[in-house]
């Protein structure tokens, strides 16, 4: 059977009511027969619901569902994509070890590694995430764990996933990797051997801008540990926002294949915009890891950004003509949205940090969504002659 059809036929068992959607398990806790069979559960002896901060069907059913998406053996959902960054983390890290990770990651993720980590006696080193060199000079004998994104957020710089995983096989590391901006339609890190893949359901798994959520997938081994560590600490998915995340993953083939499609188009049309330094989306000629994307990838995602002339005045400019993209730090929805990183999701960075991970002031990423894509091309075409024209007249 298809992964399609598994994703909208995957269903937690049906009560007596006998429906055809799978109802809300809106509940905290779950009852037991008898005081045995409470006893047998707690125990491990015997499988069952016990209270919604554990288990509870509705988020069953949207990890099973992640967990075949993804190829993996088990899974965790958390309340959002920064949880299950976290809890990955701390879950399988202790005081002295050691983490190597790329520069180009979220922002939040960056804060993480280098300031909240450290408390606890955690150290991080960063690198190009492209040079694999650079990886392997930076494990040291206490390293544990390698951490990525691919593609990033935002500069869309891609891990050779195989390359990375067999240097993590190699010194016996722990590889996690963040795989939010492919989602398992375009690409599934674990085939290539990756240990652990995260994601902020937020985005593209919902796709529609409505609920949190975050999920951990990976070996049945290290999700134990992250599942025992969340379940005393409390970073737990909602019923409700499980129950649309798993609904939503009966449209995500669909709705990535469109994504991607728009994406490439607009990156098409605005690849050679007189008002731009450069466009940049995996699966353009242009990108300098082309042919690792096409290697990879199924298709190139749904995000592209571009380098306004003029910084970020231009890019402000621009943002008062546009019509139909929403200004926003979000992303993942069915309508675009365009983001300056450097004064939103990476504005706690500094300036040096955000250089060398090619973050500029002029840096606009954009999230294309579902729209018409004749429509977006004419909407950022004539804001970005306008904001031309404005600057113009005010330096004239």
């Amino acid at each position: 059977m298809k992964k399609q059809t598994k994703a909208i036929r995957i269903q937690a068992e049906r009560s007596q009511n006998r429906e055809h959607s799978v109802p809300l398990y809106l509940t905290s806790s779950f009852t037991f027969e008898d005081a045995e069979q409470g006893r047998a559960i707690f125990a491990d002896e015997m499988e069952g619901n016990i209270y919604s901060r554990y288990m509870n069907p509705n988020v069953d059913e949207f990890v099973d569902k992640m967990c075949m998406l993804e190829n993996t053996e088990a899974g965790i959902a958390f309340a959002t994509g920064m949880a299950a960054n976290f809890a990955a983390m701390a879950a399988l890290l202790k005081s002295g070890d050691h983490v190597v990770a790329s520069k180009a990651l979220f922002g939040s993720c960056i804060q993480i590694l280098s300031k909240i980590l450290p408390k606890w006696g955690i150290s991080t080193t960063f690198v190009d995430g492209h040079d694999l060199a650079a990886w392997e000079a930076a494990i040291q004998e206490n390293t544990k764990f390698l951490f990525c994104e691919s593609p990033s957020n935002p500069g869309l710089d891609l891990i050779d996933l195989e390359a990375i995983c067999q240097l993590k096989a190699k010194h016996n590391l722990i590889l996690a990797v963040d795989n939010c901006f492919a989602t398992p339609i375009i690409q599934t890190p674990a085939d290539w051997g990756a240990d652990l893949v995260i994601h902020s359901a937020t985005k593209y798994i919902d796709g529609q801008g409505r609920v949190l959520g975050g999920v951990v997938c990976g070996r049945e081994e290290l999700v134990k540990e992250i599942r025992f560590f969340s379940r005393h600490t409390g970073p737990s998915m909602s019923p409700f926002n499980a129950w649309v995340l798993s609904k939503s993953l009966e449209t995500i083939h669909l709705r990535m294949e469109k994504h991607s499609e728009n994406a490439l188009k607009l990156a098409h049309a605005l690849e050679n915009n007189s008002a731009l330094n450069f466009v940049k989306y995996p699966f353009l000629a242009s990108h300098p890891q082309f042919e690792l994307a096409k290697k990879q990838m199924k298709m190139g995602g749904a995000i592209l950004t571009f380098d306004v002339k003029g910084g970020f005045e231009m890019v402000n400019e621009m943002s008062k003509h546009i019509t139909i993209a929403s200004i926003s730090p979000n992303l993942g929805d069915t309508r675009t949205i365009i983001t300056h990183p450097a004064s939103t999701t990476h504005s706690k960075l500094t300036a040096e940090q955000r250089a060398e991970v090619g973050i500029t002031d002029g840096l606009v990423r954009v999230a294309v969504g579902l729209e018409a894509v004749e429509d977006l091309i004419e909407d950022f075409e004539q804001a970005l002659e306008k904001a031309t024209i404005a600057l113009a007249t005010l330096v004239g």
